[in-house]
């Protein structure tokens, strides 16, 4: 998020968005209002926060999410796994680079 805050602030709003595996959703729905604390106290517009618990491959859920929400950018922490880990189980982040609709901008 901290590499993303002067895109974020020039926003007219921010959705924030967690869609969980196994996390539990409490958890995961303390995280986002934590991520939107964080952001309100830089100037960033939170629109609202959603969690989903994944139905599928999570990058396909947050494309759908993208879509239907009508979404500009993709902020995400961008993360990598060995070959035969990505090739087994899939990638997020390969897979928003190769499939996403709209730009993105992934930092680790």
């Amino acid at each position: 998020m901290r590499d993303a805050l002067p895109f974020l602030q020039q926003a007219k709003e921010v959705l924030i968005v967690g869609i969980g595996e196994s996390e539990s959703e409490s958890n995961a729905k303390k995280t986002l209002s934590d991520v939107g604390s964080y952001l309100l106290r830089h100037g960033v517009v939170v629109a609202h926060e959603i969690f989903r618990q994944a139905r599928g491959p999570v990058a396909a859920e947050l494309l759908h999410l993208v879509r239907d929400e009508g979404a500009d950018v993709i902020v995400a922490g961008g993360y990598g796994h060995s070959r035969l880990c990505e090739w087994i189980f899939g990638g997020v982040t390969h897979e928003l680079l190769a499939s996403s609709p709209v730009c993105c901008m992934l930092s680790h």
